[in-house]
């Protein structure tokens, strides 16, 4: 049975609680589907603000599913299970074709990031359709090479501000794709750790050096895959200053109900 939000428990323990991996605030959660171009349905959440108050949306495309990734990796997991309550920012995440969660399966199957075009726009779609504003994509790992591929192509490119990128191996994204960004215009974010595994700070300065807009973020310390409580958060404070417009740093504690689910 795929795993409903609604059945989390929320207490409130009376002092502040110290925000860990597995740590969930309020939000009004609902599990979601998306329809594509080419008919398929794909699974997801939304994570909004409990207010109703939304300041920016989030727009999450996952790793390399063939690889492990899917709409519950671990950054966009905490970005969901925080920003919420933290920031007023909207999370959707989900699977793209193929893939498969405690969420559920999307239909279809993995198809190297070509037919994954009708995902994004699919996605894209569905948050114009509910209201949210101040849209934004954020891709990691093989999200990233959607982004870039298909963020500044219409159907996509007319409906979202920009993109933060996470670890970009840029494999599939190729000097066309750059350009394309390039005369886009639109803020293109770029988050690169110091010890990534397909694509480091120096390379990525040159490659990126095609995208005139391109802010580039070295974190030093850091892997492809943001582990560790430091990095993740890291990755999030990022994200949030980026899709504000203002140098965020998210709370470390929280006062108020609480959920909490194993790591």
């Amino acid at each position: 049975m795929a795993f409903d939000p609604v059945s989390l428990v929320f207490a409130d323990p009376g002092t502040p609680s110290e925000i860990r991996a597995a740590t969930i605030l309020p939000a009004l959660r609902e599990n979601i589907e998306l329809t594509t171009a080419d008919g398929l349905t794909l699974v997801g959440e939304l994570a909004l603000p409990a207010d109703g108050v939304v300041r920016a949306t989030l727009i999450t495309l996952h790793p390399l599913p063939t690889h492990g990734g899917f709409m519950d990796s671990h950054v966009y997991k905490k970005a969901s299970y925080r920003l919420p309550a933290l920031a007023g920012i909207a999370v959707l995440r989900f699977n793209t074709r193929g893939t498969s969660s405690p969420r559920g399966t999307s239909d279809g199957a993995f198809d190297e990031g070509r037919g994954e075009r009708l995902d994004v726009a699919a996605a894209v779609q569905f948050a114009v359709d509910r209201g949210l504003p101040n849209r934004w994509l954020v891709g990691w790992s093989f999200g990233t090479e959607l982004v870039l591929k298909y963020g500044a192509l219409s159907p996509v490119a007319e409906s979202v501000e920009g993109a933060v990128l996470l670890s970009p191996p840029l494999h599939r994204a190729e000097d066309s794709d750059l350009a394309l960004w390039a005369a886009y215009g639109k803020p293109l974010t770029v988050l690169v750790p110091e010890f990534d595994d397909y694509l480091q700070p120096a390379a990525a300065g040159q490659r990126f050096a095609a995208v005139p807009q391109a802010h580039l973020v070295a974190v030093d310390g850091a892997k492809h895959l943001w582990v560790g409580e430091k990095y993740a958060a890291r990755a999030l404070n990022e994200l949030v200053s980026t899709v504000l417009g203002t140098t965020v740093e998210l709370p470390v504690q929280w006062q108020g109900s609480v959920a909490v689910l194993p790591v």
